[in-house]
């Protein structure tokens, strides 16, 4: 009969044919020497392509993209039905101040008490200090964001003289971010703060544009051929919240890598074990926030590049639903797969920022039709949340596919206690064609990635990028424009898979990764490595969110036996961004105590 396969419409698929089939990746993991020589093969004209085939082959994707008749039409760039009202929220306006969004965001919190950010001691009950609780200290005049912010210069430096390198910031100028916040400080002296955010330390990941920084990418080359003339849009939205902006954060080179890896400048250390990576590509931003240095940070996610290491570094990660927020001013802004999101050490302080970076470009307006932007009214502990009438929709046989049982155990346990506390009810649910949907999505951003660096690349720049990077691009530019089509038919079919799963369940619920922090190889660390083995446990539950455009967010569950943190995703229906919110909070409050302190970790706010 042939090699061709034809494929069912998708509306009619017996789900209950459908068996999980386990994820198998097979292609090498190489690193030092070895690596190096990879690459001069797969680079070369005539052996490369046949190397690149015959992985593809391996890993069917041949067979996917090219024997595979698919029915759908093509689907360039989400497109979401119309959507239900969120129940429990207040609607924000979009077009209005970012500082306005921000104090309504505020009045949805639970009521602060003061005392309680003077309770304790980090050393023995630890706790990351909150947003509201450097507002509270900022105007008791307990310190100052001039004082907090010697602090944070202080710890920078050190990390900048590490051997062998691992620096948090790839672009940091100790006098600029001193000037915020002096014009913080007076602020507050004066006893006129803009928002809860004035004075707040957030860092930039290195693919957004934040002036007068360069935005590189982490690579050595891209600021010599795009300048950066003002803040991303998104950025210009905190800095007129107040927010003090203190450099541009390290990344896996050009957000092409899902571990942190970065030969160029040194890779970011895991805060809980110096030895592990922190997952990529929003490594340094997540770090950061996880350390202690800022409260939150802007990550880029495109392929779970803010969700993989907020769970790696246990602090929060939000991937906004596509076209939610502008992604005008950053590397990646035509692409349909990649957000800029916030990376938080809590749920209200993710809310907080979400709330100042949210609004639809014009374009996105007219082509996504976005439901008005909302946030959840977050209850105290203990009253009533009408939590019980969410539906968890839980794919038993996927949600186990883990590296380690420890993982699915925690989450299970996690599902457990949002039954028993809050009466949400667990469904089981079937998501047909993982495979395909993983294929669809490698096939979308690796084409808008090769499109967006063609010119530079025949420019002679890709012989400047890391060898991890040059691999993924020798993948990339074997993609034909019939590869790309049979993706887009896919993601049309992926997505009819979800919207009819969210007819049965509200959110979609995983462990955010199928592994805890993986061990960084010596070898790696001056030629970088391959490993799609790790890359596969890593991207396991994220993909949807991406290909899809759906909202999700990570949030810590607890630690492995090695101490290791464990996150749990939640994904949400399109423009969904505030029930995954108060899911989340939900969560963090049943599961998110104790805390366990990172090795790396630097107390700058010091209110005890």
């Amino acid at each position: 009969m042939g090699k061709k396969r034809v494929m069912l419409p998708a509306n009619s698929i017996d789900l209950s044919a459908v068996k999980y089939e386990p994820e198998v990746i097979q292609a090498p993991h190489l690193t030092g020497f070895l690596f190096k020589l990879f690459i001069k093969i797969i680079e070369a004209p005539f052996i490369g392509s046949l190397i690149i085939s015959h992985l593809k082959k391996q890993n069917k994707m041949v067979e996917t993209l090219q024997y595979t008749e698919i029915p759908e039409g093509p689907m360039f760039k989400p497109e979401f039905p119309p959507q239900e009202p969120e129940h429990g929220v207040i609607a924000v306006d979009e077009d209005g101040k970012p500082e306005d969004r921000v104090e309504s965001a505020l009045k949805c919190l639970p009521h602060y008490d003061p005392a309680s950010c003077l309770e304790g001691d980090l050393a023995s009950t630890f706790k990351y200090w909150k947003i509201r609780d450097y507002a509270y200290a900022y105007r008791s005049r307990i310190v100052t964001p001039s004082a907090v912010v010697e602090r944070i210069i202080s710890v920078v430096e050190e990390y900048n003289n590490k051997s062998p390198p691992c620096p948090l910031l790839i672009s940091f100028n100790a006098e600029e971010v001193r000037k915020q916040a002096a014009a913080s400080t007076r602020r507050f002296e004066e006893g006129n703060p803009i928002s809860i955010l004035d004075g707040i330390f957030m860092a930039i990941k290195d693919d957004i544009d934040c002036y007068p920084h360069p935005s590189k990418g982490a690579t050595i080359w891209m600021h010599e051929v795009r300048s950066v003339k003002k803040d991303a849009v998104c950025v210009s939205r905190l800095r007129s919240c107040g927010v003090i902006l203190i450099g541009k954060a390290n990344m896996h080179e050009l957000g092409m890598g899902t571990t942190g890896n970065n030969s160029n400048y040194g890779t970011t250390r895991n805060p809980h074990a110096h030895e592990r990576y922190t997952g990529g590509s929003s490594s340094g931003p997540a770090a950061i926030v996880a350390s202690g240095l800022c409260s939150a940070a802007l990550g880029t996610d495109g392929g779970g590049s803010v969700r993989i290491p907020s769970s790696l570094c246990g602090v929060v990660g939000l991937k906004t639903t596509h076209g939610r927020t502008s992604m005008e001013g950053s590397l990646c802004g035509s692409g349909t797969v990649e957000i800029i999101g916030p990376i938080a050490s809590s749920v209200e302080d993710a809310m907080l920022v979400y709330a100042a970076i949210l609004g639809s470009s014009p374009a996105d307006r007219i082509a996504l039709r976005p439901s008005p932007p909302c946030l959840p009214i977050l209850p105290s502990p203990d009253t009533a949340d009408g939590l019980g009438s969410l539906r968890l929709g839980k794919y038993t046989a996927w949600f186990n596919d883990v590296h380690s049982p420890e993982i699915s155990d925690k989450c299970e346990d996690a599902l457990n206690l949002l039954s028993k506390t809050h009466g949400c009810e667990v469904v089981e649910i079937v998501i047909p064609e993982l495979h395909e949907m993983r294929t669809a999505h490698l096939v979308s951003i690796g084409s808008e990635t090769q499109c967006s660096l063609n010119p530079d690349c025949e420019d002679g720049k890709r012989v400047r990028l890391t060898h991890d990077t040059r691999t993924s691009l020798a993948l990339f530019q074997s993609f034909t424009g019939s590869d790309y089509v049979a993706a887009q038919r896919l993601r049309r079919r992926i997505m009819y898979h979800h919207m009819e799963i969210f007819k049965k369940v509200d959110i979609i619920v995983t462990p955010t990764t199928g592994m805890t922090a993986p061990v960084i190889p010596p070898s790696a660390l001056k030629f970088g490595e391959t490993d799609m083995k790790v890359t596969g446990y890593l991207m396991r539950f994220i993909i949807a969110a991406n290909l899809l455009g759906l909202p999700a967010i990570s949030v810590p569950i607890g630690y492995d036996k090695q101490g290791l943190p464990i996150g749990l995703q939640l994904l949400g229906r399109p423009w969904a961004e505030a029930t995954i919110l108060r899911l989340a909070s939900a969560v963090e409050d049943l599961c998110g105590k104790p805390k366990k302190k990172p090795a790396s970790f630097y107390d700058v706010l010091k209110m005890n």
